[in-house]
Formats: C-alpha cells, sequence, structure tokens
C-alpha cells in the first residue's frame, strides 16, 4: 500500500511540472530496496497506435523532445545533433517518416530544418524519408528567403528521383509554385514538373492547372497562361476569380484584346461574376487604345450589377476619358466619385488638371476643387499649387493658393514653398518678397530654404537693394543663415560687381557656425577675378589650399579664365599644368578657355597641340570648340568674348557647364 501510494505521488510530481504526453508506458518494478525509497522499473517499449490505413500514429513526447533538442541555444561545447544522437540512442523504436515530418514543421529556420532531414538517413538506422517529408521539406524551402533555396529544391527533387521516392500531385503543385515565381529559369523547370508528372503517373487536378496557370503569368508569358486556361476548360475544371482577374490583366497588359474579351465571356457563362478589379481592368485596356466609349461601357455594366467602384476603378475610368479628352465626362465621373464618398487622391486630381491645362480649360478648376470641397484640404492645396507651378501656369496656381489663404486658418508649408518658387521663377520677386513676410499670418515660419530661394532670384536678377534688406531682415528675426545662404549671396553680390560686399559677406561666414567651402571660395573667386582683382583672387585660391580644401575644376577654370582675359597667358599654362599634377581632370570647358587664350595670343601650335589632348582625353568638342578652331584656321585673332553666357545669369557658378 506504502508503494502505491510513492508512485501515485510520483506521478503527481510529474504532471505538475512537466507536460503530459500522449504516449503510455506500462512497466513492472525489478529490483526494490529493503525500506522501499528506492527501485528498479522495467518499462517495455510501447504499442503504437495505428490510423485506419495502418500508419504508426506519431509519438507527441517524441517530437516535443526532439524539437526541443534542436531549438535549444547553441553552446560553444555542445551541438544539438549530437544531443539528439545521444537522445535516440537511448530509444528501443526509432523515428517514424511522420514524426520527423512533425519535427520538421515545428522548426522556424529553414537552414535547420534542412540539416535535420540530411541528418535522419544518416544518422537514424534503417530510417527513410517517404513522399510526406519530402513535401514537407520543399513546403519549407519554398517559403524561405535563402539565397539558394532554388538549388536546394532541385537537390530535394533528385534526391527524391534517385531514392526512388514516388512523388503525388502535392508534390508537383508545390514546385509548380515554387519554379514559378518569376526567378532562375521558370520555363525550363515547370518543363520538368510536367515529365514529374508523367513519370510519377500522376493527374493535374484544379489546383494544379491554377498553380500552373499562375506561374506562366508570374513567368511574363500570356500564351502560355491561356493554353493552361483552355486545357482547364476542356477538362472541365473552373476558375476562381482571383485567378480569372490575374489571366485577364496578364492578357490585357499583351494587349491581347480578343482573347480578354473571350476570356470575360467564359467567365460570365461559367457564372463567375465579375468584380470591382475585372471591370477596372478591362476599362484600363481600352482606356490605353484610346477608346473611351467601350471603357465608360464597362463601367456602366459594372454600376448596373451593384458593383460599388473603389478608388483604382474610379481613377482608371477618369483616366480613359481623359486620354479621350473628354472633360465634360472626367468631371461628371469624378462628381459621382464624391457623391458615393469616395475620396480623391492626388493621382485624381493630376489626371483632371492635365486634362484642363491640354484642352485649355484650366478655369474649371474651380468647379473641381468645389465637387471635392469636402475633401480639399490643405494637402490637397498644397498638391494642385505645386502642379500647376510646374507645368508653367503661374496665374492659375497663385489664384488658386489665393484661394486657399482665404478658407483655411493655417497654411500648408508645401503649398507655400511652391507658390514661393513659382513666383520666383516668374521673375515676380515683389510678391515673393510680400509673401515670405506674410507667411507667419498663416501659422507658417519662413525657413532658411525659402529665405535661399528669393535670394537666388534677386541675384540673378541683380536686385541689390532688394537683396540687402531681405539679408538684414533675415538676420534681425531669423531664421539663421546656411552655407547655401552665404554661397549665393557671395556669387549674387559678385555679379553686380559689388565685391566689397561678396568679402563682407565671405567674412561673416568665416566668423559664423559655418564654415567656407569650395563653392564659398569658387564664388569669392569668381567675383574678384572677372571684377579685375585677379592677384587677390589668386590669394584665395592659396588661401583655399592651405585650409585643406582641393580645388576643383571649376576653380582652376576659374582662374584659368581670369589670367587669360589680363593676358597672363604663361600664369593659366601654369595653373593647367597644375591641375593636371593635382590629378583634377580638365573638361571641354576647361579645354576651351586655354584653347580661346592661346588663339588669341596667336599661340596657334600650342592650340593644336591643347586639342590634340583634348581628343586624346576623350572629350567631345562642342560648338564653342569648333568656333575657336574656324578662328584658329582663317588666323583672325579677334578678342572678343567666345564663351557663351549663362542664358539666365552670365555669371560662372559652379558648376561652369
Amino acid at each position: 500500500m506504502e508503494m502505491q501510494h510513492y508512485c501515485h505521488r510520483i506521478r503527481v510530481i510529474y504532471r505538475q511540472q512537466f507536460r503530459c504526453f500522449g504516449t503510455k508506458y506500462s512497466g513492472r518494478v525489478v529490483v526494490e530496496a529493503e525500506n522501499g525509497r528506492s527501485f528498479a522499473v522495467e518499462v517495455d517499449a510501447p504499442t503504437l497506435q495505428t490510423d485506419s490505413r495502418g500508419y504508426a500514429l506519431p509519438r507527441r513526447d517524441l517530437i516535443c523532445k526532439v524539437s526541443q533538442i534542436l531549438k535549444s541555444p547553441p553552446s560553444a561545447s555542445s551541438d544539438p545533433f549530437l544531443d539528439l544522437s545521444d537522445y535516440l540512442d537511448t530509444l528501443t523504436l526509432t523515428l517514424t517518416p511522420s514524426e520527423a515530418s512533425e519535427v520538421l514543421k515545428s522548426l522556424k529556420s529553414p537552414n535547420l530544418a534542412l540539416r535535420f532531414f540530411r541528418f535522419c538517413p544518416s544518422e537514424i538506422p534503417k530510417f527513410r524519408h517517404d513522399c510526406f517529408t519530402y513535401n514537407r521539406i520543399l513546403l519549407i524551402l519554398s517559403k524561405s528567403s535563402l539565397p539558394n533555396r532554388l538549388d536546394c529544391v532541385r537537390e530535394i527533387v533528385d534526391e527524391m528521383e534517385r531514392s526512388g521516392i514516388r512523388g503525388n500531385i502535392s508534390t508537383v503543385n508545390l514546385l509548380i509554385g515554387t519554379f514559378g515565381d518569376g526567378q532562375g529559369n521558370g520555363v525550363n523547370e515547370l518543363t520538368r514538373c510536367l515529365e514529374l508528372v508523367q513519370k510519377w503517373d500522376l493527374r493535374l487536378n484544379c489546383y494544379s492547372y491554377k498553380c500552373l496557370l499562375q506561374a506562366h503569368i508570374r513567368l511574363s508569358n500570356s500564351d502560355k497562361a491561356l493554353e493552361v486556361y483552355q486545357e482547364m476548360r476542356r477538362r472541365g475544371y473552373r476558375l476562381d476569380i482571383f485567378a480569372y482577374n490575374m489571366l485577364l490583366d496578364a492578357l490585357a497588359r499583351d494587349q491581347k484584346v480578343d482573347q480578354v474579351h473571350k476570356v470575360f465571356e467564359d467567365m460570365k457563362k461559367w457564372h463567375c461574376e465579375p468584380d470591382e478589379y475585372t471591370y477596372t481592368i478591362l476599362i484600363r485596356m481600352t482606356g490605353k487604345l484610346g477608346k473611351p466609349g467601350e471603357s465608360l461601357s464597362f463601367f456602366q455594366e459594372m454600376l448596373s450589377k451593384g458593383i460599388s467602384p473603389n478608388l483604382i476603378a474610379y481613377n482608371t475610368m477618369i483616366e480613359a476619358l481623359a486620354k479621350g479628352r473628354m472633360v465634360d465626362k472626367s468631371i461628371f465621373v469624378f462628381s459621382k466619385m464624391v457623391e458615393n464618398s469616395c475620396r480623391p487622391n492626388e493621382f485624381t486630381y493630376s489626371v483632371i488638371l492635365n486634362v484642363l491645362a491640354a484642352e485649355g480649360q484650366l478655369g474649371r478648376l474651380d468647379e473641381v476643387v468645389e465637387i471635392s470641397k469636402r475633401y480639399v484640404n490643405k494637402s490637397i492645396y498644397a498638391y494642385l499649387v505645386r502642379t500647376l507651378s510646374k507645368l508653367g501656369h503661374a496665374s492659375e496656381a497663385h489664384r488658386l493658393f489665393c484661394n486657399m489663404w482665404s478658407f483655411h486658418d493655417r497654411g500648408d508649408r508645401d503649398a507655400y514653398l511652391s507658390m514661393l518658387e513659382s513666383l520666383c521663377n516668374a521673375k515676380k520677386v515683389t510678391e515673393a518678397i510680400d509673401l515670405l513676410n506674410k507667411m507667419n499670418e498663416k501659422g507658417v515660419k519662413a525657413d532658411t530654404f525659402m529665405y535661399n530661394t528669393v535670394f537666388s532670384a534677386l541675384g540673378k536678377l541683380k536686385q541689390i537693394s532688394h537683396l540687402h534688406d531681405l539679408y538684414e531682415k533675415m538676420k534681425q528675426d531669423g531664421p539663421s543663415p546656411d552655407i547655401f545662404t552665404y554661397n549665393i549671396l557671395i556669387s549674387s553680390f559678385g555679379r553686380a560687381g559689388e565685391v566689397e560686399e561678396a568679402l563682407k559677406i565671405f567674412e561673416e561666414l568665416e566668423n559664423s557656425n559655418c564654415k567656407p567651402d569650395i563653392v564659398s571660395y569658387n564664388s569669392l573667386i569668381n567675383c574678384l577675378g572677372k571684377n579685375g582683382d585677379i592677384d587677390e583672387a589668386h590669394m584665395k585660391f592659396i588661401e583655399m589650399q592651405e585650409k585643406g580644401l582641393n580645388p576643383d575644376v571649376v576653380t582652376y577654370s576659374t582662374l584659368i579664365e581670369c589670367f587669360g582675359k589680363t593676358e597672363k597667358v604663361e600664369m593659366a599654362c601654369r595653373l593647367f599644368d597644375e591641375m593636371l599634377a593635382a590629378g583634377c581632370y580638365p573638361n571641354i570647358v576647361t579645354y576651351n578657355i586655354l584653347l580661346d587664350c592661346f588663339e588669341k595670343s596667336g599661340r596657334t601650335s600650342e592650340a593644336v597641340s591643347l586639342y590634340a589632348k583634348l581628343k586624346e582625353q576623350g572629350l567631345t568638342a562642342d560648338s564653342i570648340t569648333y568656333t575657336i578652331l574656324e578662328r584658329l584656321q582663317s588666323g583672325s585673332h579677334r578678342t572678343t568674348r567666345v564663351r557663351r553666357q549663362n542664358p539666365i545669369t552670365g555669371w560662372v557658378v559652379s558648376p561652369l557647364r
């Protein structure tokens, strides 16, 4: 009685601490101590239960134990597979293929699963993989992101064939899905899959055909996909709506219009009701073909079936009508879109905006905005202003911007920036400065980038007084200038011949948190050189090198041009040689400058040699090069400027060309 109580206590403790597994063991006590506190038990091998087909049911305790060993964090001194071998040696029964399949299913690492798959037949006596374990490892590999997963799958299939293991239709379906994902040599691999069907004496089922059809579509082979579809029809199999849409989309992209209509009719004949994606595919196809009437018919058919178009369907329909320049119908569909509570996105507005611009009806943009006023927020206003500015419709952009200013208490930074850029591009700098000053009224703080945009426009127009006043305001009220601000100002003052102001800005830059960069020095050197102070320009050139800044092709080209214009040809040549020695390769502008210098000073032979060097470097001569060469051949040494001026500024700023 005491012994029974003790055994019952052991069983209770075991169940409290560990998981209770399904396999039951029986045994008998063979040795017992006199005091009853220790004993030895001989356990009989369990009788494994089988299913209706006679296959042994998996032992859950064994599966959990093997999985636990394999998933234990590896230590420096042990290998989980050595621990697994030791554990399996203690068993009288070996692991079955169904149990190995369950273990594979529990492993999250594809590499670990593949290693266990190899371990079983090599380390477990009499173990032989069956079709189900092969399918399990193929499924794991197909879902993995291993870079060599296709090679691993090929090796597994080769091993199946060598071992004489006959796969089932699930094996084939897995392989079709794996090799039909658009990677590797998919066409040949799919051919091999069909050869395995013949070899293993299998028949493709409906799911097999769908996998094969989708594989050919992913491999961009709509002809093959259509053949598979026709074979399915002959065998009486039907596609679902997802597969039909994939096939229709593939055929439509390849402009197989007749086949699209035939498949669409088959779809309805086989009682597979089209959805919004089906009709979107048809609308897009006919729209691209320039048949907006047909697109509209499909759209109306969709509505008559009670299908509510989604955003993509509405956008596709509007795009088809816009392509046909049907402005009224485009706006009508847009109004229905809003009426049915489908929120337009930026693409919707861009399509309508483009067709209104193309048809000269931008005045109707107000009508579009009014229709969708419950959806038109600051972001949409900003997008419209930005798009109109890019399309070159500055007045329309400004009018829309004014509407936004009137109807919204707080502004949108992107819209304000777009408007600033539009005004600056249109040379309306007074309006740009006014906008910059009024932004804070709408809760938008003018930032450095905005100031730089206006500074750049003022500099190009040489409006120095406005430039100076705005810079003083920036220093007083913020934001802080950045390196781009200083560089723009140095270049702008230099362009206007304000050398003292340029030097003053450069000095402020040196005393600020920013430090001069190559562009800063290039702008100042350009300013000094072009305004006659070539010696000071050369001193700045030396100074930038002393500060660890390597002159670039713009620096050298600027100085060479300045020395050439002051007839200091030897100095220009010395700088050119120094440039080559420093590993800074001249561009066609540099060569043109020096060629022009040689031609004007009558150094014809040196000009010819320089032209030969230009061609050796692989540079292509431009119109300026040929103009200089023509003057060399004619022997006329004119002193007029040969370099083409920058069409906007006439001032050399990085890059030169």
